[in-house]
């Protein structure tokens, strides 16, 4: 289901709400109350029913948190949200804070000295939360778990929980049955030292059981829990609404559908046992729960993510011919940019609403993947904007438009960012746009050993911005699920340490950029795929590398081609020809006369 919390400018939310959850708050004893983005599945995007952030504070952005005190409060978010949560908050309730320098954390120090903070154990991960607690204690503050949360207990007409029904992802797109896929995880959960697993990332169920739902906005997830057994059987709680016969027929005899009350029961009836379990995926609540009945607790990776993260054959097939059609429909939008908008000069809304006409129109469109990005002059160097009714712009000559997009089809999930000129661009235009290409292309083409991770190939993407002195904010690259989210771990390219290696049919984006305050914002964004080893001429060591499969035009109009080397040039020409070649059959007559010149060599 999409957001559907008011999503412009709401501030009012917190003069309503925050008396009603301050009143339940001195009712159960405490002084102050977390509140995480995350719901009990630490979903990204949540059902409307979850986003208590959102219900409490007006705030509808995907990364943030709220600290709720008795005479004050402070609301949390990263730099992609700067501009969205002041128009939704109200400045006279709520501080804005910085989620990433200091977050949480450093507000607990400074503002809870020996005060009583309640937190919903269900909301927060063990990892997460240590650092909370530790932050508290350095304050003389104490963190205390609450059996009701007072957002829900205040949250009079809070919507009902999704129930959308649940339905079998066809073989022909997951490449591997169920009963095969829990043969592997139980293996991992054994290989572990463990007994059984909990599995509750909605992510990890629908790739587990080949399924897919819908009470996720923008990713085709299920809210459910697993317990996956070393033998590779399994007990799936769900709401039985969700559940029809085709699923237990598809699920077969080795899988127990059982209803969410049954949950707790069943993880008492793990005492004893070594239990697997993600302290970074699931909430606090299950190890509290384990725990407390006498099972033994491993911390480890949830056994499901890497499996997930490393593409079979047939969703890598899905997942190119996914890119293709989309490709198709963006190029269609990408004519329109190039011609009619420069004239027509539409605002940010009618971009969103044209590119999502095109996709609708290829018949095989299931949702976006996550809500466009259409960011016209200034708007465009605000990371992650989204156009709303407070904030709406008319592109204008002379400036650049950034549209960050992508679409869920049963073949793959998409995620492609292009940048336009509209009139003509400047030199520093196109000097930082060249830039942010030659990094695009030295990623693209880099080729490295097994055991290389994503921390160590980030600085590919960003040296031809670094010898000019400059700089992006955001990483490199995030994974990329397969009719699953648009978010996808545990690979990524960034600056953040990570120690995950890049494996073989691991999806990835590659998005360097650059922004100007004030003025514009560039990007330029494909889906790569982790290529296995092969041997180099005259090599010691095979060599892995990428597979660009995201199709659609680089605007020419921005490119220097003298800052561009005789490799780059190359690739690019290589690219706009593999464009031509698998996207042009796909569009109409007008936009294909379009697409070969713009697919031209340099």
């Amino acid at each position: 289901m999409r957001q559907t919390f008011n999503e412009t400018t709401d501030p009012s939310f917190g003069a309503r709400h925050l008396p009603l959850v301050r009143a339940e708050m001195r009712r159960q004893g405490l002084d102050g109350l977390l509140v995480p983005h995350e719901d009990e599945h630490q979903n990204e995007y949540l059902p409307e029913a979850n986003d208590r952030l959102a219900w409490l504070t007006g705030f509808t952005g995907s990364a943030g948190a709220a600290v709720i005190f008795q005479d004050r409060a402070a609301v949390f978010t990263d730099g992609r949200y700067t501009i969205q949560v002041r128009a939704q908050t109200d400045p006279d309730l709520f501080e804005i804070r910085d989620l990433i320098e200091g977050g949480v954390a450093a507000y607990l120090e400074e503002a809870a000295k020996g005060s009583v903070i309640g937190y919903d154990p269900r909301l927060h991960s063990p990892d997460a939360l240590a650092k909370l607690k530790a932050a508290a204690e350095r304050a003389g503050a104490s963190l205390k778990p609450v059996e009701v949360n007072p957002i829900d207990a205040a949250w009079a007409d809070r919507p009902p929980q999704p129930q959308a029904r649940i339905t079998p992802h066809p073989l022909e797109y997951a490449g591997e049955e169920s009963a095969s896929k829990r043969s592997r995880v139980g293996q991992v959960i054994a290989k572990a030292g463990a007994d059984a697993a909990v599995v509750t990332a909605p992510s990890s169920i629908a790739w587990l059981f080949n399924v897919r739902g819908g009470d996720v906005s923008r990713t085709p997830l299920p809210l459910a829990q697993a317990i996956v057994d070393a033998d590779g059987s399994a007990r799936l709680f769900v709401d039985q609404a969700k559940v029809g016969d085709d699923l237990r027929g598809w699920l077969g005899n080795e899988v127990s559908i059982q209803p969410p009350a049954a949950l707790e029961a069943a993880l008492d009836e793990l005492s004893g046992k070594a239990v697997l379990i993600d302290p970074a995926q699931s909430s606090a609540w299950y190890f509290d729960r384990l725990e407390k009945a006498g099972a033994r607790v491993v911390r480890g990776p949830d056994p499901c993510a890497l499996p997930r993260a490393a593409k079979n054959p047939a969703e890598l097939a899905g997942s190119r011919q996914a890119h293709i059609r989309d490709g198709a429909a963006l190029s269609r939008f990408l004519h329109w940019a190039a011609t009619e908008a420069q004239t027509l000069l539409p605002d940010e809304k009618t971009v969103v609403g044209t590119l999502e006409r095109f996709r609708e129109e290829t018949g095989a469109l299931q949702d976006l993947s996550f809500d466009t990005i259409a960011g016209a002059g200034p708007n465009g160097a605000v990371i992650h904007y989204r156009p709303t009714e407070s904030t709406n712009r008319r592109v204008e000559t002379g400036t650049l438009l950034l549209v960050d997009s992508g679409g869920q089809y049963l073949d793959g999930t998409t995620d492609v960012t292009r940048t336009v000129a509209i009139g003509e661009p400047t030199a520093e235009m196109r000097d930082r746009f060249t830039r942010v290409l030659k990094g695009h292309i030295a990623l693209a083409r880099a080729r490295f050993p097994e055991g290389t991770t994503g921390s160590q190939l980030d600085a590919l993407a960003r040296v031809p911005l670094w010898e000019a002195g400059l700089d992006y904010d955001h990483g490199t690259g995030h994974g990329v699920g397969v009719y699953l989210g648009v978010h996808e771990g545990p690979q990524r390219i960034s600056k953040a340490p990570n120690t995950q290696a890049l494996l073989p049919g691991m999806i990835l984006s590659n998005e360097p950029g650059f922004y100007k305050p004030g003025h514009w914002g560039i990007r330029i964004e494909n889906l790569i795929v982790v290529t296995p080893p092969e041997e180099l001429p005259g090599g010691e060591r095979p060599m892995m590398g990428f597979e660009t499969i995201t199709f659609a035009p680089i605007d020419r109009t921005l490119i220097d081609p003298t800052l561009l080397t005789p490799e780059e040039r190359q690739w690019l020409d290589a690219y706009h020809a593999q464009v031509l070649e698998k996207v042009g059959p796909g569009v109409p007559a007008e936009t294909s006369d379009w697409l070969k010149k713009a697919c031209a060599p340099l």
